[in-house]
Order: structure tokens, then C-alpha cells, then sequence
């Protein structure tokens, strides 16, 4: 079912070997640059046209009513509630944790720079409700931004149908659970457009979206090309691609552990990659078997199938863990498990992952809902340069600037010769203005 690429013996760069879904998220850009300009310039009725069009519902209002948000809540499943709440907790004890702290730094006597972590005013988080639905994502994207102190928090996500043209009422129960009461019924691109530039008021003459300074949170290609488009009018955290498993695994592994955490990403998406590396062809052959055994019984066979089968995922087969530690560090997997001996000891020396687990009882799922980490992660190798979601994300380093006349008297001279080093003479004169006598 997984295709092999051999890379014992290779010692070039691996990294345009390696499997790796093909999106072209330019060509998406121009697809839905008419709806996000249509969004920008006409406001609700290019939301609701929009919503038509690509969700089938035509909705007069927006923004969920706060009778939906209760009512979801107030209906929730026991088990679900008491996940989500679990979830909850989880992720605020670790998010906690992330908070920094302004610090003053003293340069010289009376010169001093202080670093004020400020929170972003206004946040839309996106929430998807395509091939499945996450309650989990909103707890991933609202408790970090609680934590940082985040004042205003919109949740947007799709319309269903089978809900009155509401998001998933799970969905809306999380938001409720988290204590989040700004709630809008709009998905893909138009939902980001709006977010980014705000709607006027809607049907009921009542419902209007001001506009958000960031925007954070999972979509698919229309979502994410709807983000590459905005970036710069608003924040974006990332353009989140199709998700990724790579598992770096020695003859220590149980092939059946391995295969059922290469299913469990393989099942979000038909472009989902799940990738095997490893130097045991033994364990290679057993996890084929464990796959041809595993699939069939699985709820979405097709899906996980067409994702398993794909150029995306497949076997990489190394000389030893040191190649193997070379081939995931090129790859840059969002989720990267380690199933080896000593694997605290092969993890700690991975330097690209959006987030690492580490031996057999630590599987991506438990990431993805209970760890307490953050399962808004970097995809498409980005983990090479990006991190995952987190307090930080919501955070912005603001330097204040102290210093006396004295401090500012003894350093002009350098300030006026670094500013006529670089032709800027204004500068220094700036600083001369305020002390005549001083030259280059």
C-alpha cells in the first residue's frame, strides 16, 4: 500500500526525494480572489452569496445567536463535554506556562530598554467543518489567546445544512465551554475575508463583524489561499497545508502501533501524508501487513486509502537512525513520532518538527486532543522556520526606550558618525539639535 524509496547508501540531500503532497496554492489564489475582493467591497451580500454557492445555505443572519451557542452546549453529550473540558484543562496548564514577562534591560546608567509583550486586540480563529468536524481546534486556537490576553475573540465556521445553517453544534459548544459568544456562520475564503475586512450588517439589520487584527486557525486550500491573499491586511499565523505523519522507527517498534498512527492522520484528508522512516525493512513488510489488515476495518477505508496510496505518503528506507534522523529533519514533519530505543535520546536531537512524540505511548492522537499541547502546526516543511500555535503567537515585543540627557549625551557621537556613515544626516542632526556641540 506504501510506496518505497530507498535511500540506503544515498548521501545527497534527501529532501527533493522525499514524498510530499503537490499543492499549488497560487493557482487557488487567483480562483477565489473574486470572492474575497467581492467580500472586501460589498460586505453581506457577498458573504451570503458566497455561502450559497459553496455551503448551500443562504443565511439572513451571520452571527450565531447566543440562544444557539447555549442551547449547544446545554445539549452536549456528557462524554464529549467532559473531554472537551478535559482538553480544556490540559491545554491552559501548558499554555500557562508560555506567557512571557516584560523585562527592563539597563544599557548604561540612565539608558534603558524595556520589552512589553502585548497582546493583539482582536483575533478571528477559524474553525473547518469539511470532511469532519473540531471542537478540538477551538480549544486549540481560543486557549492560547486567553492566555495571552487576547480581548476580543471570533470564532468563524462553516454552515451545515443538518444544523439550520448553523456551524456544528459540537463546535458551538466548545466556543460556549470556553466562553467565547462571538460566533459567525461563515466559511472558506469568504469567512477569511471577512474576518480580515469586516461585514456590514446583515439581513436582521442587527449582526455586523468588525475587523480582526489576526487571524489563526486550519482551513483547506481555499482557506489557506484566502490567507496567503490577506496577508499583510491582517495577521496570519500560517497557511496550514494537508496534515502530516512521519514516524521514525527501528525493529523495536510494534508494527501495529505504527500502522494504526499512519491511519489516524491518513483519515483527516485523501491528501494527508503518512510517511515511514526507517532502517528495518523487517518492520517495513510487517507494517504493510498491519495496514492491509487495519484499513479495511477502519470508518473511512476510501479516504485512508486514496491518502496511504498517494505520492504524498509512502517508506523511506535509511542505513541506520543517524540517516533517519537526517531524512525526517529534511522532511520537517508536522507530527513526528519516534519509536526507537532510547527515543528521548533520538528526539532530543530532531531540530525540525512541528511537535515530536516521543515512544509507543505517546501517539499523534493524543496530541491532536489531551497532551496539552497545540495541534495547530506547521505543515509542507515549514517547520523548518515556523513553530506551531502557542501563547507567543498572540503576543507582540513592544521595546520602550528610556534614556536621560546624560546617557544621550554621552552616545551621540556615535549616532551622528553611524548616521552620516549611512547618508542619513537627518538623523544626526536629530541628536545634534539636542546638544550643539556635538560632532562627528
Amino acid at each position: 500500500m506504501l510506496t518505497r524509496i530507498d535511500l540506503r547508501g544515498a548521501v545527497r540531500d534527501p529532501r527533493r526525494l522525499l514524498p510530499r503532497a503537490q499543492l499549488d496554492v497560487s493557482v487557488a489564489v487567483e480562483r477565489i480572489r473574486p470572492v474575497v475582493e467581492s467580500v472586501r467591497d460589498h460586505g453581506y451580500p457577498a458573504i451570503r452569496a458566497a455561502s450559497e454557492r459553496f455551503d448551500g445555505v443562504a443565511p439572513d443572519q451571520l452571527r450565531v445567536p447566543a440562544e444557539a451557542i447555549a442551547e449547544a452546549e446545554g445539549t452536549l453529550d456528557p462524554q464529549v463535554r467532559a473531554a472537551l473540558l478535559e482538553s480544556i484543562a490540559r491545554a491552559r496548564t501548558v499554555h500557562a506556562d508560555q506567557r512571557r514577562t516584560d523585562h527592563t534591560t539597563q544599557v548604561v546608567p540612565g539608558g534603558t530598554v524595556t520589552e512589553r509583550w502585548v497582546p493583539v486586540g482582536r483575533v478571528g480563529l477559524y474553525v473547518p467543518g469539511g470532511l469532519a468536524m473540531y471542537p478540538s481546534t477551538v480549544v486549540m486556537n481560543v486557549v492560547p489567546a486567553q492566555a495571552a490576553g487576547v480581548e476580543g475573540l471570533v470564532v468563524a465556521s462553516p454552515p451545515q445544512q443538518e444544523n439550520g445553517g448553523l456551524p456544528d453544534a459540537r463546535v458551538l459548544a466548545a466556543c460556549a465551554l470556553l466562553g467565547v459568544d462571538e460566533v459567525y456562520a461563515v466559511g472558506g475564503a469568504q469567512a477569511v475575508a471577512m474576518l480580515a475586512y469586516g461585514s456590514d450588517t446583515d439581513a436582521d439589520g442587527r449582526s455586523r463583524c468588525a475587523p480582526v487584527d489576526m487571524i489563526t486557525g486550519p482551513g483547506n486550500i481555499w482557506v489557506t489561499a484566502a490567507k496567503r491573499l490577506l496577508r499583510g491586511t491582517v495577521g496570519i499565523d500560517a497557511e496550514a497545508g494537508p496534515t502530516e505523519i512521519a514516524i521514525l522507527a527501528d525493529e523495536t517498534a510494534d508494527p501495529a502501533h505504527v500502522a494504526a498512527d499512519l491511519i489516524s492522520q491518513a483519515e483527516h484528508d485523501p491528501l494527508a501524508a503518512s510517511v515511514l522512516v526507517t532502517p528495518s525493512t523487517e518492520l517495513a513488510d510487517a507494517v504493510d501487513r498491519e495496514l492491509a489488515r487495519q484499513v479495511p476495518g477502519t470508518k473511512h477505508a476510501d479516504r485512508v486509502g486514496t491518502a496511504l496510496g498517494g505520492e504524498q505518503s509512502g517508506v523511506v528506507l535509511v542505513d541506520d537512525l543517524d540517516a533517519g534522523l537526517r531524512v525526517v529533519d529534511a522532511y520537517a514533519a508536522e507530527h513526528l513520532e519516534i519509536q526507537t530505543r532510547d527515543a528521548r535520546q533520538w528526539a532530543l536531537r530532531v531540530r525540525n518538527a512541528g511537535a515530536i512524540f516521543v515512544g509507543a505511548w505517546s501517539p499523534v492522537s493524543l496530541g491532536d486532543y489531551c497532551a496539552g499541547s497545540n495541534h495547530v502546526l506547521p505543515t509542507g516543511g515549514c517547520a523548518r522556520h515556523s513553530s506551531g500555535l502557542s501563547v507567543q503567537s498572540f503576543l507582540r515585543g513592544i521595546h520602550l526606550v528610556e534614556y536621560t540627557e546624560e546617557a544621550l549625551r554621552e552616545v551621540a557621537p556615535h549616532v551622528v558618525t553611524l548616521a552620516n556613515v549611512e547618508n542619513l544626516p537627518a538623523h544626526g542632526q536629530a541628536v545634534q539639535a539636542r546638544f550643539p556641540e556635538v560632532s562627528a
